[in-house]
């Protein structure tokens, strides 16, 4: 008998709720690095995930190839990360162990590998980056143009045994199960949101070079996650000219070269070793231009916001456009002092929140 995923709403919320949310950032100095990423080959075993239009290249391969490349420079560069794969080898692993792996890792940053494909056509091609969120909508459906792609994601979940118990009776084909991601709010979407611009950075000198942009769907595994989730689509495998990049060992090791470029670029952000560059923008207060101003940032978006949003709780937030992620800060001050005891008050409404300094319109973390 298939479970209802209405009445297990609220307990799914209550989940969620109980996940660790560790700090990224401290106003104290204490040392804050990342020490542990998470690489998550789609896919595997059972599930071959896109197949090509010939039968013979299988997105499952060329995810774990990217994957193990990924691994090996980041272990490479940084000896003092850990660098933990989701799988290794050709396994099913299931999609809620994917982001209990990260988790029990305390992860600092989840990196998840796939491939496109599309039903009808070759014209598609390109790479996109999602984080977690509610597609875009049209009128009141809840579904974009990422529904199919969001779907086949998620449908993984059906090749799992018991997965109606497991999952809470979540059905990938039905719209009301889409209902739980509108609940929630990513406390690590700005995070996440940073890496998607280090990659969507990265990747325009890929061997795949079409930007498809960066989106926000409801991916169940990165819903999951309680760290900064990234989940990248490197091609379309029903593309010739993508498919004929992904299997070459040349087009798969550019592929993992560039994701190694964003990694390097989002860790040296989060170890605080380079500052964030930004591009002024319009203000709801006047960015200093001859002393810094500093702040509680709360949210990192790659959509523009209302200042007036009910998102900001009342809050009067500076605005700073740095790439193509908006930053939201409140409670400026030019002392930092003053800055720090607001930070307190803020952090309460805002866990995931962190002190910047904004200056000459760039902000950076303040230890």
């Amino acid at each position: 008998m298939k479970l209802s995923f209405r009445p297990v709403l609220a307990v799914l919320a209550a989940l969620f709720l109980t996940i660790p949310v560790p700090a990224q950032n401290s106003s104290e100095g204490a040392s804050v690095k990342l020490r542990t990423v998470v690489i998550d080959p789609g896919h595997g075993g059972k599930d071959a995930g896109c197949v090509s239009r010939d039968k013979k290249t299988y997105e499952k391969n060329i995810t774990l190839d990217i994957g193990k490349k990924l691994a090996e420079k980041i272990r490479a560069a940084y000896p003092d990360v850990t660098v933990k794969m989701t799988r290794d080898d050709d396994t099913f692993v299931e999609l809620e162990n994917r982001a209990v792996i990260a988790n029990k890792a305390n992860a600092n940053l989840f990196i998840s590998i796939h491939v496109n494909s599309v039903e009808k056509g070759t014209t598609a091609n390109g790479y996109s980056i999602h984080c977690l969120g509610q597609s875009a909508q049209r009128g009141n459906d809840l579904f974009s143009k990422n529904l199919d792609l969001v779907k086949r994601e998620n449908a993984v979940i059906m090749l799992e045994d018991n997965y109606e118990a497991r999952y809470q009776g979540f059905d990938p084909e039905d719209p009301q199960s889409y209902i739980i991601f509108n609940l929630m709010q990513n406390a690590h979407l700005a995070g996440s949101l940073t890496f998607a611009d280090d990659v969507a950075k990265a990747m325009g000198s890929s061997p795949i070079k079409n930007s498809r942009g960066i989106h926000q769907d409801p991916f169940w595994v990165l819903w999951r996650t309680a760290m900064p989730s990234v989940l990248i689509e490197v091609g379309f495998i029903t593309n010739p000219d993508d498919l004929a990049t992904m299997r070459s060992e040349k087009g798969r090791s550019g592929i993992a070269d560039n994701l190694f470029k964003a990694f390097a670029a989002f860790k040296a952000r989060y170890d605080g070793t380079a500052p964030e560059t930004a591009a002024p923008a319009a203000q709801a207060e006047p960015v200093a231009k001859d002393g810094p101003l500093y702040g509680t940032q709360i949210l990192a978006t790659g959509k523009q916001l209302s200042l007036s949003d009910p998102f900001f709780k009342g809050y009067k937030p500076v605005e700073v456009k740095s790439g193509k992620l908006y930053k939201y800060i409140v409670e400026t001050s030019s002392s930092l002092k003053e800055a720090k005891a607001k930070y307190t008050e803020v952090q309460k409404k805002y866990p995931d929140a962190y002190l910047v300094k904004i200056q000459d319109g760039a902000t950076s973390p303040v230890r």
